[in-house]
């Protein structure tokens, strides 16, 4: 479902990914750990190609991200091929991005309505089941700045999902929120990850959380994966001197 071959990303002289080779395979649950800067986020970044890589190729569903193939050769992407294959992902960010003013349902109809050409009515039947699946079936008219922050982070996800995505990017989702709140969205992310055939690529420090519902630990550092395994494998008897040293920090 997500295919990295020798991506590099650079800032200036620092190297973020270098050489950067990995799969993720259909209706797998990836997470991502490791110290910060050492890469993870801007693997979510190619991916909504808020940035594009420096060298290599990314695919997702066996399409090129961010090239296209003309006359034979490999050439950047015209931006009606890459909104095609972005239709394929959905992302959930740190600090949930809702738009301020507008109201809960429509903050989860706009894109379905805009981007996959779904008529209101359908849209708003679907946000509506989606809202009813986060626990926020009767706060459809408020606005963000009326919900908590776990609130809004459900509503974030829900928006994520009304976009039907194979794909769903995980970025840090509980990081902004009050440790109170944390339980309830990583619980409904555990639901999900269960219940539905949705690819997940994760990256989060909370590690409970990634023991629970990953098929596969990737850990990073300095731009590349220096170890992955089974999730048990990984947090229990770990190959790497430096996975084991960060797992120690962090656990």
């Amino acid at each position: 479902m997500i295919r990295f071959d020798n991506v590099t990303k650079r800032f200036g002289s620092n190297t973020v990914l270098d050489s950067l080779d990995f799969t993720v395979y259909p209706r797998k649950h990836v997470t991502l750990i490791g110290p910060s800067g050492s890469g993870k986020t801007t693997i979510l970044r190619l991916l909504m190609t808020l940035l594009k890589p420096d060298e290599g190729t990314i695919t997702v569903d066996g399409e090129l991200l961010c090239h296209e193939r003309r006359d034979g050769k490999l050439v950047p992407a015209g931006e009606k091929h890459i909104r095609e294959v972005r239709k394929n992902i959905g992302m959930v960010f740190q600090q949930f991005n809702l738009f301020p003013n507008m109201k809960v349902l429509r903050n989860i109809t706009e894109a379905p309505v805009h981007v996959l050409g779904l008529s209101r009515d359908e849209a708003d039947e679907r946000a509506r089941e989606l809202l009813d699946l986060v626990g926020l079936g009767d706060r459809c008219d408020a606005y963000p700045s009326q919900l908590s922050g776990g609130q809004q982070q459900r509503v974030a996800i829900a928006r994520a999902l009304a976009m039907r995505p194979k794909v769903l990017l995980l970025d840090e989702v509980t990081s902004a929120l009050d440790p109170e709140l944390v339980v309830g969205v990583l619980d409904l992310l555990r639901d999900i990850a269960h219940t539905t055939d949705i690819t997940m690529l994760c990256v989060t420090h909370e590690m409970n959380f990634a023991r629970d519902v990953s098929d596969c630990v990737m850990m990073f550092d300095e731009g590349k994966v220096i170890e992955f395994g089974h999730p048990e494998k990984m947090f229990n008897d770990p190959e790497k001197q430096r996975t084991r040293e960060f797992l120690s920090a962090v656990l």
